[in-house]
């Protein structure tokens, strides 16, 4: 089995799936509805206004497309099938890209999904939208490289549990519901170690108006997290094929 035909393989896997592909999609959105509605009642101007909250509910979604994708690694690692699939001609990055590269236009419906219910809820954007699509495209993949890394290490349960973890961490410290300047102390500290609240706060930034400039530093943080997992990914599925 070649590369492509591989990754259109766990491309048709993941559509099978329409409970995933509802949660994926209805969740975020959901979410989004949900504060919006919270932040109108409560009158708050600050933080739960749509432009504060589409690009935080996009990030928060993200963390669930790195669990399931995380699982369906782990669920093929642990049928056997990547054991067969280890006599065919591809290197170790060809098999993470196989199995990272179909959830990208999950990511890309995404961030649409998102943006798409925000402009329902009379979301304005004077920022450059391109740019937001671009962060949160890379911290999309970023979530998948994770991913990828999680399939690798554990059990379709212990993923399942990690994930849910990961998730509770992003919604606590991705700076999507609460400032992290708020919290304060170590779970300041601790959000602003990962890439989750700098995706957050830079899509948030250009979507009123900020330059690339302004936001390179979270841009470059997420990135660089992105470019570690990638690596990490690639060394743990060549360190599996030596077991």
């Amino acid at each position: 089995m070649r590369f492509a035909e591989l990754a259109t393989r766990n491309f048709k896997e993941m559509l099978r799936d329409p409970m995933y592909m509802g949660l994926e999609i209805g969740i975020p959105a959901g979410f989004l509805a949900i504060f919006w509605s919270l932040g109108r009642n409560m009158g708050d101007e600050s933080f739960l206004t749509t432009t504060m909250l589409v690009p935080g509910v996009a990030v928060f979604g993200f963390a669930f497309l790195l669990m399931f994708s995380a699982m369906t690694l782990a669920r093929d690692r642990e049928g056997a099938l990547l054991s067969r699939l280890l006599t065919a001609p591809l290197k170790p990055r060809d098999f993470i890209l196989s199995y990272s590269l179909p959830y990208i236009p999950m990511v890309i419906l995404q961030i649409a999904v998102c943006f798409g219910v925000g402009a329902l809820l009379g979301l304005e954007m004077p920022g450059n939208a391109g740019l937001v699509f671009l962060v949160l495209l890379v911290m999309g993949i970023c979530c998948v490289e994770l991913g990828m890394i999680l399939g690798l290490l554990f059990n379709v349960n212990q993923a399942s549990a990690v994930g849910s973890i990961i998730i509770t961490l992003v919604a606590l410290l991705g700076g999507i519901w609460i400032d992290l300047k708020v919290l304060g102390g170590v779970f300041y500290d601790v959000g602003n170690a990962l890439p989750f609240a700098h995706a957050t706060s830079a899509a948030r930034d250009i979507m009123m108006g900020a330059s690339f400039s302004s936001i390179a530093p979270d841009f470059y943080w997420v990135l660089g997290y992105t470019v570690v997992f990638s690596a990490l990914g690639t060394f743990l599925f060549r360190w599996r094929m030596v077991e």
